[in-house]
C-alpha cells in the first residue's frame, strides 16, 4: 500500500513537472513556467544577431523563443539562444559590488567601489600621466554602453591606451578590410548565402559557432531553383565540412597561399572580369607580376598540401561562377598574417567581380553579439564613425559635434591590447579596467600575461559573471546583463537590432551605461562636458546617430521604434537609404578611398612563427563548440549545456593515437615550450589530419592558453591562437610522439609533411548528399 502511494504521488509531481499549457503567442509551454508576458528582443551571444522573445514570470525571464518574423534567424535558435534565460539568474553572477579587503573581496556598496577606484586612478595619472590607465573592453555591450565607455576613458580620463578583446578574434577582419575598401565594414549580407551559386567558407566552422547561418545556405535551392556548390577550406574535417560539396584540407594556415594561388590559375586562364578590374580597382598590374612570380601552381601545392589539378578544379568553379560568396571566420582572422589573408580573400573576389551584387560578396562573419558596434563606435583602432585619428578634419569635426575642447580629442591611436599588456610588463601602466572580457582564459601565453597582471597596482573588472579575472580584481563593478537592459546590437551583416530591457538588473547590479555615468561624476567636470542631460541609453543613441550621420556607417536614419518595426536595420540608414542598404560598394556606391575604387594587394604568405619539431612533433589547432561560449562565464552553468560539453578534450587521428597507445576516453597530457596540461581526454577521430591535434579553448581547468604562443599580427594585433607546437605524452609512451628523420628534414627546408587525411586520399573530400 505505502509503496501505491508513494507511486501515486510521484507520478502526480511527475504529471505536474510536465504539464503544458496554451500560450497565445508561441503554443504550448511548460506550465510551471509560463510566461506572463513576452518582449521582444535580440540574442546576446554571438554575431549573427538572432531575434527572440524573452517570455517573463514573476520578474524573471524563463523562457527564450526565436521571433519568426525576424530577418536573421526566422523563429529558430541555436542551443545558447533557446537556454539564454537561464544565465540571468545564474549562480556565477554577482549581485552586488565587490571590493577586496584582507585579500578577499566583499559586498560593498556602489559609492565605495566608485570613490576607491577614482582615487586610485587620479593617484596613478597624477604620478606617472595619464597612459598609466588602460582599458581593454569587449564584444558584449550594448553600443550605446561602447559609445559612453570609449567617450569616457578617451575624453573623460585622457588615455587613450584602450582597446577590445574583439582584437582577439575580429582585428584582423578590420585591417583587412580597411588595406583594401580604405575602411572596416563587412560589406555584404546573409542574404548573399541565399543567391550565391558557389559559397567558399574559409576557416569558417559556421555549424558550431554560427549555426543559423546555415538556414540561409539552405534556403538557396529554393530560391535559386539550383543547389549551390559548397566549398570548405579548412586543415580539420570540421561539421560544416559534412555540408560540403568540395572540402579542400589545407595545411595549418596556408590559407594565403592557397588563395593567391587561386588568382594566379584565374589570371593565367583569363577567367578574371577585365572591366571590373578596369573601373573598380587599383594596383592591377603590380598585383600580376607580384602573383606570377611567386605563387605558381606548385609551389603553392607544396605549401598547402593540395594537387595542382584540384588548385586548377577549385579556381575554375569559383571563378566561372555567375555568383559567388566567399565568408570566413576565426580560421582566418587569429592568424599572424590574418590582415593579409581577408585581404587576399578580398582581392580573389575583386578579380572576378564577385562584390556589390546580390549574391557575390566577401563577408566576415562576426564572433560577438556586437562586435560591430565597438568598431563603429570607435575610440579603439578609430574615432567614432571610423574617423582617422590623424585626420586633423576628422578631429575637429568631432570636437565640433559633441561640443568638446579639440585638445580633448586623441590624436593617435594609443596601444592595443597585446601592447597594454607589454606595457603593464615593463611598468608603464599601472592600473588596468577590464569590461565583460576574461584573459585569464582567452589571451595566449598565460604564464607570460599572469606574471605581468601581478605587477599592476590596481585592477578593475566590470562584469556580470564570476569570471576567473574578476575574483583576482582589487574592484568588481557589477554589471547588469542582457535582458536587464536596453540598447542596441549591430550583427555580422550590419544590421543593427534592438535589444529590450525585459525584467531589473539582479540585485544591486547596474547596466554598463549606468556604470559609465555614474562613475564619471567622480570626477569634476567630466559628467556635465561629456554626458549633458543624458539619463538613458537612448540620449546615447541619439548623439551617435548625430557622430555617425553622412559617415559609412550611418544611423542617422534609425530609431528605436523603425528598428523593431523591420526586424533590424543594415547601416547606412539616412534619407538615401531609409530602411538601410544590403551590401557595400555596388556600382552606385564608390569605396571610401582616394579614388574611390578598392586596392588589389601583393601579399605574401609567411612560414610559422613554430613548427613541428622532435621535441614537439604536432601541431595545435584551437577553437569552439557549439554548447560552450568563450571562457563559459555564461554557460557553465546552464546545465543543459554544460552536461553536452563538461571538460575539453583532444581531438586527434587514429594513426597518432596508435603511435601513444591511447584510444577514445583514455586520459592524455599535452605540453609545448610554454607549459603543460594534465589529464584531458582522449577523442579519436579521422576529422582531424595526421600529425595535427585539435582543442576547444573555453576550459578553465584544461586551460589551453596556457600552452599557446604569443605571436600576434603586426598590422591588426590579433593572435595567432591557431597554430603552435605540441608534444603529447600518454602513460604508454611518456617520451610522446617522435618525428622521423626525413619528418625534420622537410621541416628545415621549409617543406610541409604531405600527410593526407585518412578519410580520403584524394586532396578534395566530395561530400556525398
Amino acid at each position: 500500500m505505502i509503496n501505491k502511494i508513494k507511486n501515486f504521488l510521484n507520478k502526480e509531481l511527475k504529471n505536474e513537472k510536465y504539464a503544458l499549457t496554451n500560450d497565445e503567442k508561441f503554443g504550448k509551454v511548460a506550465l510551471q513556467k509560463a510566461p506572463t508576458s513576452w518582449v521582444r528582443s535580440t540574442c546576446g551571444y554571438c554575431g549573427v544577431g538572432c531575434g527572440l522573445y524573452i517570455g517573463v514570470k514573476d520578474g524573471k525571464p524563463v523562457y527564450t523563443k526565436g521571433d519568426p518574423k525576424h530577418p536573421v534567424n526566422q523563429g529558430t535558435l541555436c542551443p545558447k539562444g533557446l537556454s539564454e534565460h537561464l544565465m540571468v539568474q545564474s549562480s556565477n553572477r554577482f549581485t552586488t559590488p565587490m571590493i577586496k579587503k584582507n585579500k578577499e573581496l566583499v559586498s560593498t556598496s556602489w559609492d565605495e567601489v566608485f570613490k576607491t577606484t577614482s582615487q586610485k586612478f587620479k593617484e596613478i595619472q597624477e604620478k606617472y600621466g595619464n597612459t598609466a590607465i588602460g582599458v581593454i573592453s569587449t564584444g558584449q555591450l550594448l553600443t550605446e554602453e561602447f559609445y559612453s565607455l570609449g567617450k569616457f576613458v578617451q575624453l573623460g580620463l585622457k588615455t587613450n591606451n584602450y582597446c577590445g578583446n574583439t582584437t582577439l578574434c575580429m582585428a584582423s577582419a578590420v585591417m583587412g578590410y580597411k588595406q583594401t575598401f580604405g575602411s572596416d565594414g563587412p560589406i555584404g549580407a546573409y542574404e548573399d548565402f541565399s543567391h550565391a551559386d558557389v559559397i567558399m567558407l574559409i576557416g569558417a566552422n559556421i555549424a558550431d559557432n554560427h549555426p543559423i547561418l546555415k538556414l540561409h545556405i539552405t534556403k538557396n535551392q529554393k530560391i535559386t531553383g539550383k543547389k549551390p556548390t559548397i566549398i570548405v577550406v579548412d586543415p580539420r574535417f570540421s561539421k560544416t565540412a559534412n555540408m560540403a560539396d568540395i572540402y579542400v584540407p589545407i595545411q595549418p594556415r596556408s590559407d594565403l597561399s592557397l588563395i593567391n594561388g587561386l588568382c594566379y590559375i584565374i589570371l593565367e586562364q583569363g577567367w578574371e572580369n577585365e572591366k571590373f578590374i578596369n573601373e573598380r580597382t587599383t594596383g592591377y598590374k603590380e598585383f600580376r607580376k607580384h602573383i606570377f612570380e611567386n605563387y605558381k601552381p606548385q609551389d603553392v601545392s607544396n605549401i598547402t598540401g593540395i594537387n595542382v589539378k584540384d588548385l586548377y578544379e577549385l579556381a575554375r568553379v569559383y571563378a566561372k561562377a555567375e555568383k559567388a560568396t566567399s565568408a570566413w571566420t576565426m580560421g582566418v582572422n587569429q592568424s599572424s598574417i590574418g590582415t593579409d589573408t581577408v585581404s587576399a580573400i578580398c582581392n580573389l573576389a575583386l578579380i572576378t567581380g564577385n562584390i556589390g551584387r546580390q549574391g557575390a560578396t566577401a563577408l566576415s562573419i562576426t564572433g560577438q553579439c556586437n562586435a560591430m558596434g565597438t568598431r563603429e563606435t570607435g575610440f579603439t583602432s578609430s574615432l567614432p564613425g571610423y574617423r582617422n585619428f590623424a585626420s586633423s578634419y576628422d578631429i575637429e569635426e568631432y570636437a565640433t559635434l559633441v561640443n568638446v575642447p579639440l585638445e580633448d580629442v586623441p590624436t593617435k591611436r594609443g596601444y592595443s591590447y597585446p601592447q597594454i599588456i607589454d606595457a603593464i610588463d615593463r611598468g608603464e601602466i599601472k592600473a588596468l579596467w577590464l569590461v565583460a572580457t576574461n584573459p585569464l582564459i582567452s589571451y595566449p601565453d598565460q604564464n607570460r600575461l599572469r606574471n605581468a597582471l601581478k605587477k599592476l597596482e590596481f585592477l578593475v573588472v566590470q562584469d556580470a559573471f564570476k569570471s576567473e579575472t574578476s575574483l583576482i580584481a582589487d574592484v568588481v563593478f557589477s554589471a547588469a546583463t542582457w535582458s536587464e537592459k536596453e540598447g542596441t546590437y549591430t550583427n555580422s551583416e550590419r544590421r543593427c537590432n534592438y535589444a529590450k530591457k525585459a525584467v531589473e538588473p539582479l540585485g544591486e547590479t547596474k547596466s554598463d551605461f549606468d556604470i559609465v555615468l555614474e562613475f564619471s561624476k567622480y570626477f569634476e567636470g567630466v559628467n556635465e562636458k561629456l554626458f549633458p542631460s543624458w539619463s538613458e541609453p537612448k540620449d546615447a543613441f541619439n548623439e551617435w546617430k548625430k557622430v555617425s550621420a553622412g559617415r559609412l556607417c550611418d544611423y542617422s536614419g534609425m530609431s528605436y521604434e523603425l528598428i523593431e518595426e523591420l526586424g533590424g536595420i543594415q547601416w547606412p540608414c539616412n534619407e538615401k537609404y531609409p530602411k538601410g542598404k544590403a551590401r557595400l560598394y555596388d556600382e552606385k556606391m564608390p569605396c571610401p578611398t582616394d579614388d574611390g575604387k578598392a586596392k588589389l594587394l601583393c601579399l605574401d604568405w609567411k612560414h610559422l612563427a613554430e613548427t613541428s619539431n622532435c621535441d614537439f612533433p604536432l601541431i595545435l589547432n584551437t577553437g569552439r563548440t557549439v554548447e560552450q561560449w568563450h571562457t563559459r562565464t555564461k554557460t557553465k552553468t546552464i546545465s543543459i549545456l554544460n552536461d553536452l560539453a563538461p571538460e575539453a578534450w583532444i581531438e586527434i587521428n587514429p594513426v597518432d593515437a596508435k603511435k601513444l597507445e591511447v584510444k577514445s576516453g583514455d586520459r592524455i597530457d599535452i605540453s609545448s615550450r610554454r607549459g603543460r596540461i594534465n589529464n584531458i581526454i582522449v577523442k579519436e577521430s579521422q576529422n582531424i589530419r595526421v600529425g595535427t591535434i585539435f582543442v576547444p579553448f573555453h576550459f578553465n581547468e584544461q586551460l589551453i592558453n596556457s600552452i599557446t604562443i604569443a605571436d600576434f599580427d603586426p598590422k591588426s594585433f590579433e593572435p595567432n591562437f591557431k597554430q603552435c607546437a605540441v608534444q603529447l605524452h600518454s602513460s604508454k609512451v611518456p617520451q610522446g610522439l617522435k618525428l622521423k628523420e626525413e619528418e625534420i628534414t622537410a621541416q628545415i627546408e621549409h617543406m610541409v609533411i604531405k600527410e593526407e587525411l585518412n578519410i580520403n586520399q584524394n586532396s578534395f573530400i566530395q561530400v556525398e548528399k
